[in-house]
């Protein structure tokens, strides 16, 4: 139900809670970018729960199943991928009990279902891996055959009254409007901003700004507290268009 004029974008950031509470948030974003033939969702792993050393597991091969039909892995990008980054490597580990790629597959499957993804689950959250990782997809990219949407997948502030996730959360979004990776970490790091993909954000932030992007706008911003009706513990959301 959202009506909005598509755009092209280079990536975007969106919520993966349950969809009660963050889908439409989410939606706001899909409504809105057009959905190239191949996305990669970037994703934190919740559960520090890996077995490749590099921290960044991908899945490689086969179909993310779901009720609205099946998501097909890119399998020719993630070798790519792999193939230029150390860091990267298939992890059936990592992916198990994750739930961050899959949330956002209904909005792939209704709006763009012949879409491919290349699913990533980060372990860590420092800049010299998010750098090298944003290197890496940067040069994948360029060379890819197809345009290529980078999505990172996150929530905001976590289980706090819905003023102090707000204030804290402008800060954060302060950065990621000034396309600035860097500055996300830090600024989640010193005001406390529990947003659990500032990794995935750093790297697609990073990679977009070196292919081109100029701008990101927030296009949704909301919490828990608007469905459940209290807000004095919330999960926040914001949706993020970066073109």
């Amino acid at each position: 139900n959202v009506d909005a004029p598509r755009q092209a974008a280079r990536a975007a950031i969106v919520p993966h809670a349950g969809l009660i509470y963050s889908g439409q948030c989410a939606a706001h974003v899909f409504r809105r970018v057009e959905i190239p033939p191949l996305v990669v969702i970037i994703g934190p792993n919740h559960r520090s729960d890996y077995g490749h050393p590099g921290g960044a597991g991908v899945w490689k091969s086969g179909v993310f199943d779901t009720p609205l039909g099946a998501i097909r892995v890119a399998e020719d990008f993630v070798e790519r991928l792999q193939g230029v980054c150390a860091l990267v490597g298939h992890d059936e580990r990592a992916h198990r009990r994750e739930h961050c790629v899959e949330v956002e597959l209904p909005f792939l499957a209704v709006l763009a279902p012949e879409t491919r993804i290349a699913p990533i689950l980060l372990a860590w959250d420092d800049w010299a891996r998010c750098k090298e990782l944003a290197d890496a997809l940067v040069d994948v990219v360029k060379e890819w055959p197809q345009d290529v949407l980078l999505l990172a997948s996150s929530d905001m502030t976590h289980y706090e009254s819905a003023v102090s996730a707000e204030h804290k959360d402008r800060v954060a979004l302060a950065a990621v409007a000034r396309l600035d990776g860097r500055e996300l970490l830090a600024a989640c790091r010193e005001h406390g901003v529990t947003m659990c993909g500032r990794a995935p954000s750093a790297v697609v932030l990073e990679a977009a700004s070196q292919l081109g992007a100029s701008r990101a706008h927030v296009v949704d911003y909301r919490n828990s507290g608007w469905v459940t009706g209290d807000d004095s513990d919330v999960v926040a959301y914001a949706g993020v268009v970066i073109s």
